[in-house]
Order: C-alpha cells, then structure tokens, then sequence
C-alpha cells in the first residue's frame, strides 16, 4: 500500500534530504586520491552523530544481504554499484565511487546517491563521465514524470528511455521504491517500464528514484562480502538517487545537494 504524506509530513522529510544531500556534498569534496573509504565512512558517523539523525544501515538485514550492514553508507567502487560494504581501500586516480546514504530525523527519512570520478571529474567527454551524466538525466527525466496524474509506469518508462538511448542494459532486480518513515515503503520503482501503467501518482507520494546501470551488462555479482554488488562483467558503474516528493505543483526534490538548482 502506498501511503500518502501530508504536506506538514513532507516538509519534516525535506528537512532530513538536506542534511542528506549535505553529507553527500561533503564527502563527495572528500573523496580524492589517497583517501580511504574507512575515512568516508567515519566522517559520515560523525556528521550524523553532530547533528543526531539515525543511520537506516545500520543493523539493516534485508533478505538479499549478509547482514546486519553494520555501516552507515554504501560506497561502492569502479564495478562495484550497490549495496558496497565500506573497508580498507585507498582510492585512486580515475577510480568511480558510489556513495549511497539515507538517514531519518525526527522519525522521517530520505535517502540519496551519486558516482563521483576520483580526481577527474574536469574530463565531461571520458566514457566513465559520460556513463555517470546518463544515470543523471534519467533522473532527472523520471522526476520530471513524476508529476500527479501519472502512473508510475511513466517514471519508469522516462528513466529506461535515458538508459536505452545511451545503450546501457537495465536490470531490473534493484531500483527506487517508496520512502516515508522507513526507508523501503511500497511501490518499488524499476527503472524501465511501460507508460500508462502501474499506480497513479498523487500528491503526498514520496519516491527514491535511482537510476543505475553498468556500462556492459545488467547482470549483478555478490562478494564475497555478501553486500556489495557488482556488474558481472567488470565493466564500471554509476548511480544517481533522489528523493522526491510529488505535490499538487509537480515534484519537489527534497535532497538537493549544494551544486543543484531547486
């Protein structure tokens, strides 16, 4: 059942999306070559603790991990794209970084994610850059279809077309879902679908759409670690996740990081 917030609901939420997008925007600005994922992981402990959110990693234990998570983000690298369990790894030049991190304040939560390239984030025409803008504008396609009216089906149809028209393969095992006072609430969101099918959107609809492929395969492999997600093929990977929430004038972002127009 989808459950519908108010509008005093969704402005608790945007509360918890931009200290959210904060934590991304500063470890994003962290994540440079030479630095450890364990370092990431401690700052994000320590912004949460200052400002007394709650981690929805922690002790997380869903049916597909090894859990519990134990950590309060995911940060996947290079092929690595989902669900990537924080250890001892010095990035590198060139290296692709997933950070994917979703807190709740106050009993309401958001959830956000973003693949930054380490240390050469200035070279727009290099195919790793050019993989993660494609999870950008299929983002920011499907939380254009997101308006009240539509059918899910149109988010997810907005967000395959991105995918589609740059080659990428979607799978469709893993994608956004509903998000309220937990952070996994119905409907899940696959990112490829059919338009005109699937719920109607309303306002008070609350959504983390989050587009993410690999460049060669829609095909996932475990680690060892029972976590991280990887493409089965080695080839890189990028995510992008908003939390978005759908009012009687369109939707409204509630994640928005420093470098984003409302």
């Amino acid at each position: 059942m989808i459950e519908l917030k108010t509008a005093a609901e969704i402005e608790k939420m945007a509360i918890t999306g931009r200290f959210v997008g904060e934590v991304l925007s500063t470890l994003s600005r962290m994540a440079r070559p030479g630095v450890n994922l364990l370092d990431l992981e401690q700052h994000a402990r320590t912004m949460i603790a200052d400002r007394g959110a709650v981690s929805c990693y922690v002790d997380y234990a869903p049916s597909f991990g090894r859990g519990p998570f134990g950590n309060v983000i995911c940060l996947s690298v290079n092929d690595g794209v989902l669900h990537g369990l924080p250890h001892d790894y010095v990035l590198a030049l060139g290296d692709l970084v997933t950070m994917d991190f979703a807190v709740s304040i106050d009993g309401w939560t958001a959830d956000s994610a973003l693949t930054v390239r380490v240390g050469a984030e200035a070279d727009p025409d290099h195919p790793d850059a050019r993989l993660i803008g494609s999870t950008e504008r299929a983002l920011a396609a499907g939380i254009a279809a997101a308006v009240p009216g539509a059918r899910l089906g149109d988010v997810s149809a907005a967000i395959g077309a991105i995918a589609a028209q740059h080659g990428y393969c979607v799978n469709t095992e893993f994608g956004g879902h509903g998000i309220g006072r937990t952070m996994h609430e119905d409907p899940h969101v696959p990112n490829i679908g059919r338009p005109g099918r699937g719920p109607v959107l309303r306002p008070g609809t609350v959504l983390a759409l989050e587009p993410w492929w690999s460049a060669g395969t829609d095909r996932l492999v475990y680690d060892p670690d029972g976590w991280t997600l990887r493409s089965a093929d080695g080839s890189p990977t990028a995510h992008s996740e908003h939390t978005v929430a759908i009012t009687e004038d369109g939707p409204r972002v509630l994640t928005l990081r420093e470098t984003e127009p409302d």
